[in-house]
């Protein structure tokens, strides 16, 4: 396989008037700092196929990215899909209730400002939050929006 890919979990909640939401994150850094659309993101990371599957990946990158074990129970695979940059993101949507203030966010180190020679330390993810699947199709890297309409689709 070739590329790069990236594997998640999409986790959702009951609300109590039948609907649902579901959990993502923020971007972390400064070139996410003041966006909104396109900046949220399923909590996930890269793995190198053959070396980790997508599911192992998807769990330790929930641990890595929120601070958080994560949840057991059912998962519902919601497949594959290539982000604009070319990286294929796998996901699955697991039912189960976080609080986004419980997060501990791992971090990433990256040169700012650019050319600065000075490393600075900036969270994978700096906020996370529960949306309605129709707010977060407003938020979400637009790829990843087919994984809210493959989770709407087992939905009842």
């Amino acid at each position: 396989m070739t590329g790069r890919h990236s594997a998640g979990l999409l986790l959702l909640r009951r609300t109590g008037d039948d609907g649902l939401e579901v959990l993502l994150g923020h971007m972390g850094g400064p070139f996410f700092a003041r966006r909104d659309a396109g900046a949220w993101t399923v909590p996930k990371g890269e793995y190198e196929p053959g070396e980790e599957s997508a599911w192992d990946a998807a769990r330790r990158e929930f641990r890595e990215e929120l601070g958080l074990a994560p949840p057991d129970g059912p998962a519902l695979p919601l497949g594959e899909v290539v982000q604009r940059g070319g990286k294929t993101v796998t996901a699955w949507a697991v039912e189960a209730d976080l609080d986004p203030a419980a997060v501990v966010p791992g971090t990433f180190r990256m040169e700012w400002p650019p050319k600065s020679g000075r490393l600075q330390d900036f969270p994978e993810l700096d906020r996370v939050a529960w949306f309605t699947p129709d707010r977060a199709r407003e938020v979400i890297v637009t790829a990843q929006a087919t994984f809210l309409d493959r989770l709407a689709e087992h939905s009842p």
